[in-house]
């Protein structure tokens, strides 16, 4: 999937796009080749991980995958 952020286009790839629900709380994306895990804590979305990605960006990621898969 595609996102643009900042003026930027970014290419990511959920890893378990099968199991995400409703009662998702964690989502692993691959981010133009590096692994990224989003928690959703009280609706909002953080990264976490080895990779340091802004919070408004992993925010804007969060919320592509949760209008996508309708969470």
């Amino acid at each position: 999937m595609r996102i643009t952020y900042n003026d930027t286009d970014y290419v990511y790839e959920i890893e378990n796009g099968a199991a995400i629900n409703k009662e998702t709380v964690e989502i692993k994306i691959i981010l133009n080749g590096e692994p990224v895990t989003l928690k959703n804590i009280n609706k909002v979305w953080i990264q976490d991980g080895e990779i340091t990605i802004e919070p408004d960006f992993a925010q804007a990621l969060g919320r592509s995958v949760s209008l996508r898969y309708r969470m």
